[in-house]
């Protein structure tokens, strides 16, 4: 087990206040808690995040049995506090609008205008805290013809163009459209809001021209969606031609796809000449580096129906791990197509410690829904003065209510009092 990290993260002293719920939002507030932010995490009583139940599969126990808990939740909740409080509720209202007035940052991910009617919404946690950066996460922004409409990744990765430039062209075995294998519109809203708020807090804070003020930062699952389009979308801005699905192959590189081994297939990502000649001579096969159709990338891209089903037929005759220790040492990047099983079995994996296990409950608390460690992945930030830390595993729904609301300077028959009375 991992042991949780008590050195100050670069965020140190930031406090969010984390309304949102399911992916995109609670992504972006698990970044800002790895780095140090303290992340307090509003949720339903009784129910909690919509991922507690998006199962299986689930969280075990001790035991090894499962749990009613899905471990989705786990996946982007570390390093955060979970407080149960009902926003319905005036009581519960109050409760958070205390905790705007101390916090620097609020993430939430409800439709626009859903917080409006509890007052929690921009306009009106400004009037009490002008410090505030407040991030809502929508599917389709504040403004606009959709602005109203619930939005999802996979909505999003339809809309967009992503799912027409992935899977397997139409004519091929398994042709059609098909969705990333993550929910990776999502992600890289966490992403892109994470590094706005940062943007945000050094407006606000900046020694030299801060303005001591908050804002309002609009992130748009739409919007993220075309942005991380990258290249494809300005070879259509540039050309005004659709690109379409290509299976593993690059629409401008040649070879960079998946081919056969004698054991089962490979990645090649040959990007350049050099790494294309250094692979002829190491697959002994001189004549492809010297034939004019494949002398340049522009080319290979061109002819490649001739060039590709010649090197799958060299490709088989060797496994995959003969082919990368062949071309380990000659810069020609090569790789296996693992599962994620074995890309944790990796020995860089590994080495690089990104698989951690933290403790749920402390040390002399018990767990009562039976689940007294988490594993997860690590941070991919490597920050060498401040790098992130790691305080506690996701937590249980509610965990730490009396302890924050304590904090806040309830004693213990108020919060009995807001607990009998379903507020907490």
């Amino acid at each position: 087990m991992t042991t949780p990290s008590t050195s100050p993260g670069a965020l140190a002293g930031i406090k969010v206040l984390d309304l949102s719920r399911v992916l995109a939002g609670p992504w972006c507030t698990q970044i800002l808690a790895d780095l140090g932010a303290d992340v307090v995490k509003v949720e339903r009583p009784g129910v909690g995040d919509d991922t507690r139940q998006w199962g299986p599969p689930f969280l075990k126990d001790a035991e090894g049995n499962d749990t009613n808990q899905a471990s989705y939740y786990t996946a982007c909740n570390r390093n955060k506090l979970s407080v149960t409080i009902d926003m319905a509720s005036p009581d519960g209202q109050a409760l958070i609008k205390q905790m705007a007035q101390e916090a620097d940052i609020v993430v939430e991910n409800f439709k626009v205008g859903g917080l409006k009617q509890y007052g929690l919404d921009h306009e009106s946690l400004r009037a009490l805290n002008p410090r505030l950066i407040y991030c809502s996460v929508t599917g389709f922004g504040q403004d606009g013809p959709y602005a109203e409409r619930a939005g999802y990744d996979l909505m999003v990765q339809a809309m967009t163009g992503l799912m027409s430039i992935t899977g397997q062209a139409d004519n091929q075995p398994g042709g059609g459209p098909m969705r990333v294998g993550v929910a990776v519109i999502d992600l890289f809203t966490g992403l892109y809001a994470s590094n706005a708020i940062l943007a945000a807090l050094h407006v606000r804070d900046n020694a030299t021209n801060g303005t001591g003020q908050g804002q309002h930062i609009d992130m748009a699952l739409l919007d993220v969606g075309m942005a991380v389009l990258a290249n494809q979308a300005s070879g259509f801005l540039a050309t005004g031609k659709a690109p379409g699905r290509m299976g593993n192959s690059h629409p401008s590189l040649a070879p960079y796809q998946d081919f056969p081994t004698a054991d089962g297939n490979m990645l090649l990502a040959i990007g350049n000449d050099g790494q294309f000649q250094r692979f002829c001579a190491a697959a002994e096969q001189p004549q492809w580096a010297s034939d004019p159709r494949y002398a340049t990338n522009t080319l290979r891209v061109q002819n490649r129906t001739d060039l590709i089903p010649a090197m799958e037929a060299v490709t088989r005759t060797r496994t995959t791990a003969d082919w990368i220790t062949l071309l380990e040492d000659k810069a020609v990047p090569c790789g296996p197509i693992n599962t994620i099983a074995q890309a944790f079995d990796d020995a860089q994996v590994q080495a690089r410690g990104l698989a951690v296990t933290l403790p749920r409950w402390k040390d002399g608390e018990a767990a009562t829904d039976k689940v007294q460690q988490i594993t997860g992945v690590a941070s991919p930030l490597r920050l060498s003065a401040t790098p992130p830390v790691l305080r506690n595993a996701p937590p249980a729904l509610g965990q730490h209510t009396d302890e924050v609301l304590r904090e806040m300077g309830l004693d213990s028959a108020r919060i009995a009092a807001l607990r009998a009375s379903g507020v907490l």
